[in-house]
């Protein structure tokens, strides 16, 4: 494995650590004990010579006690209101259960510590920046583990469902419990995922494989009506996920509605890489992903531009391909669409917490093992950062409660891990995230700077308000760099369930709204939350919105023409290929 471009080879891991390091790795789920200790000591220090900072937080913590005592007497005797409310988006507590004493009082005690401690985590004055949320972040984990939610003596819900079961659901819990253990120390998928397969279940839009190499399949959709628009589609998906969450199900498949649309639709299927593919960098992905996908478009669709859009890491990486290319004065591309997808990471939102020089150095250390990052340990690092839904919430309703959480298209596709090569996993985290070169326009490709005011071509950005991967008000800051006519489209939802949003069908949700902006060349954004306040609402789906707007990047309609397969052995390979399923590289053509 080449070393990474920042370090002299005699700094890379070393055999004689790596047993010592892999082991801790699979004790800390990969995150670095050195890199949490600094953030730790950072604040307990700078804590101890702050006098007073700490009377402050000692007269916090005796507030708060009286104020306990005081809803104490008061919930005695009756139902009463708390003396602190949870956050929206923590629903712990809401069920009528706990509003009765004492169990209501347990609650209480419980936000009351999760407040002070979100307060003593905060503003002690030189704790760094970084430190100050590792540290917090730290302390949340801590509390959500220690909830009152997890305890069965102390949970009203699962007291009363063991009374009512007579123990049944502790009994069903453990069978769950155990079920999940076996499988994932098998090393195999957890219950009910083997229902949902690419191309049986899932991913179902007809299509063919129309290009291949040693990263990528290119998969063409077949047309859905009489005539298509000129310039076709490219979708650029990540490759720290599959595909088709863009093609779950024929009732949320974004595919599927673009090409009723009257869209030619190209997408873009990563090869999930092995220990063979660990020198492959951040500029092969772009190169034989971005770039040689593009000249494939062209090539099928001759002297028609190309509408390109790019989901979560592969918008990152189209936003390089079109400023790369607009340096050039090159026209292959005719718009540019980033859904959820970062190219200032100044502000990274909760993956930033992972993001430091001790924790790039530990992953580094434990990628050289096998020459890349396995998904489960990335899909770890979601499940720290969101905790008390995914790790949490599942304890108490499939253990405690000896419930089954149904499985999803959704959670099976979530559930599809791929693997992440060496070499490209640490240029990204080290220049993108951690250095920020591509904002600040030090990212170099084939030796030419990657300059993000060079992308000309119309742009159409979105995010999600709850995003935890992609911040919204991360995402919006391509508009202060890029000198572009720009549409920022804000949906309500996350990082998934926000871009997976059909407007209609049953899977429809009726919650579904945005908030829209469009800005000319060179005119500069509103700060974003000032924006936020003043954007037009609109109810439903964005789908149909970018539609309207890829539209308006369209010159006319022109007859559609059935898709041309690749011939591979003598066959051609129908969607949603082979990359996707894991299946060996068979040579190209």
């Amino acid at each position: 494995m080449r070393s990474p471009p920042h370090a002299d080879p005699s700094h890379g891991p070393s055999a004689i650590d790596l047993p010592l390091k892999v082991g801790i790795a699979r004790f800390a789920n990969g995150l670095s004990p050195a890199s949490l200790a600094q953030a730790q000591t950072d604040w307990w220090l700078h804590l101890l010579v702050s006098p007073a900072r700490q009377s402050q937080l000692a007269a916090s913590a005796l507030h708060k006690w009286q104020a306990w005592l005081h809803y104490l007497a008061r919930a005695a005797q009756g139902p009463c209101e708390g003396c602190v409310t949870p956050a929206p988006q923590d629903k712990r507590f809401a069920r009528p259960e706990w509003q009765r004493f004492p169990y209501n009082a347990l609650a209480q005690a419980f936000l009351l510590q999760q407040q002070w401690w979100d307060e003593a985590t905060h503003g002690v004055r030189g704790v760094s920046r970084h430190h100050e949320e590792v540290t917090a972040f730290v302390a949340r984990q801590w509390l959500d583990m220690l909830s009152p939610s997890n305890v069965p003596l102390l949970n009203p819900q699962v007291l009363q469902e063991t009374l009512r079961t007579g123990g049944a659901n502790l009994a069903k819990g453990a069978a769950n419990w155990a079920r999940d253990a076996m499988a994932l120390g098998a090393g195999g998928r957890a219950r009910g995922l083997q229902a949902f397969e690419p191309g049986k279940t899932l991913a179902l839009t007809p299509g063919q494989v129309v290009m291949r190499n040693h990263l990528v399949e290119l998969i063409q959709y077949e047309p859905a009506t009489p005539t298509v628009w000129r310039e076709p589609v490219l979708v650029v998906p990540s490759w720290i996920m599959k595909f088709y969450i863009l093609d779950l199900t024929p009732q949320d498949s974004l595919v599927r509605h673009l090409v009723a649309q009257g869209h030619t639709v190209f997408m873009l299927s990563w090869r999930n890489p092995g220990s063979a593919d660990a020198d492959l960098g951040l500029d092969d992905y772009l190169q034989f992903g971005v770039l040689d996908a593009l000249a494939a478009v062209r090539k099928r669709c001759p002297g028609a531009g190309v509408n390109a859009m790019g989901y979560c890491l592969g918008g990152t990486l189209l936003a390089m391909a079109a400023a790369w290319l607009g340096a050039r004065g090159d026209a292959t591309l005719r718009s540019v669409s980033l859904l959820a997808a970062q190219v200032d990471f100044q502000e990274p939102g909760e993956l930033g917490l992972f993001i430091d020089e001790s924790q790039i150095a530990f992953l580094e250390d434990i990628m050289a093992e096998h020459g890349y990052l396995d998904g489960q340990r990335m899909a770890g690092a979601f499940q720290l950062i969101n905790s008390r839904d995914l790790v949490w919430s599942k304890l108490v309703h499939e253990y405690l409660m000896g419930a089954r959480t149904p499985v999803t298209p959704l959670r099976a596709w979530n559930a599809d891990a791929t693997r992440l090569p060496a070499r490209m996993h640490s240029e990204y985290l080290r220049r993108l995230y951690l250095q920020n070169d591509l904002a600040d326009g030090r990212y170099r490709f084939h030796g030419e700077p990657v300059n993000l005011e060079a992308i000309r071509v119309p742009l159409y950005l979105l995010a999600t308000e709850r995003d935890h991967v992609s911040p919204w008000t991360s995402v919006y800051q391509l508009l202060r760099i890029a000198r572009a006519p720009a549409t920022f489209v804000l949906c309500a939802g996350g990082h998934n369930v926000g871009i997976v949003n059909p407007p209609d069908g049953p899977l429809a949700s009726p919650e579904a709204a945005y908030r829209t902006g469009a800005w000319a060349p060179r005119e500069a954004p509103a700060k974003p939350l000032l924006w936020f306040a003043h954007a037009q609402v609109h109810a439903g789906s964005w789908w149909p919105h970018w539609c309207q707007w890829l539209a308006q990047q369209s010159s006319r309609r022109v007859k559609a023409r059935p898709v041309t397969g690749l011939r591979v052995r003598g066959h051609t390979i129908p969607a949603p290929g082979r990359y996707v399923s894991g299946a060996p590289q068979e040579p190209a053509p």
